[in-house]
């Protein structure tokens, strides 16, 4: 399976999963560039999709289903059926509420497409006010391999990058960090992700020791993550 990332507006990131013959749009925002890589690359669109129903991430829906002769899946579908195939290759759908009740992420063989649940470089904000659910689906993600590339919805690394440099100005992964960010590709990889982005690191000494120093509540993982969120 193959996966190339489409810009749209200011920072959305929207994806294209294809094989040999067949494609998925996910959260295809970028219609004219994408409908133009499926036209020079002889595939056919046959599934649109989404990584929550947020309306930036669902602006290129109708335009896309209108100039093919692809299928809508919407998320409950998604979620019942819990895979879907593109050239008999799987796709898991992950269920990762937190930042909306009905936000998946999408896994297939090294690749995790998480929408507005996991940035490179920061989670995304709670808009559900369940914290306690959005814990589970980043321990979800966590448990993935540490080489599994993310890909987010939004690019936002260098303004998630000043925050972590603030909150923890002596990690020495942020400048690595920053000098693999490409806006025309942004990705990196799990393992990338626990060394950076504080909100990932709630059982991690050394923000447990910033936390303190802030006289926010430690006492177990539920405390520092909802410790950590309050800082958002």
């Amino acid at each position: 399976m193959n996966i190339k990332q489409f810009r749209y507006s200011e920072d959305n990131l929207g994806y294209l999963v294809y094989g040999n013959k067949s494609a998925i749009a996910i959260d295809g925002g970028a219609v004219n560039n994408i409908l133009y890589f499926i036209s020079n690359h002889n595939l056919d669109l046959i599934y649109v999709a989404n990584t929550h129903s947020h309306m930036d991430h669902t602006t290129g829906n109708q335009p896309l289903l209108k100039q093919s002769r692809a299928e809508f899946i919407p998320i409950k579908t998604l979620l019942k059926k819990g895979t879907i195939e593109v050239d008999g290759e799987i796709i898991r759908v992950l269920h990762t509420p937190g930042h909306t009740g009905d936000s998946i992420s999408f896994h297939f063989d090294n690749i995790l497409i998480s929408g507005d649940t996991l940035f490179n470089g920061k989670v995304g904000r709670c808009f559900t006010g369940d914290l306690n659910a959005f814990l589970k689906s980043i321990k979800t993600i966590l448990d993935l391999p540490k080489e599994t590339i993310v890909y987010a919805g939004h690019d936002y690394v260098e303004e998630y990058m000043d925050f972590a440099r603030q909150l923890d100005p002596d990690n020495i992964h942020i400048g690595p960090y920053l000098e693999k960010y490409n806006p025309d590709h942004v990705f990196a990889t799990l393992e990338d992700e626990l060394n950076v982005d504080p909100f990932l690191r709630f059982n991690d000494e050394k923000i447990i020791s910033i936390l303190n120093q802030k006289g926010l509540p430690t006492k177990n993982e539920v405390d520092r993550w909802k410790s950590l969120m309050s800082l958002m």
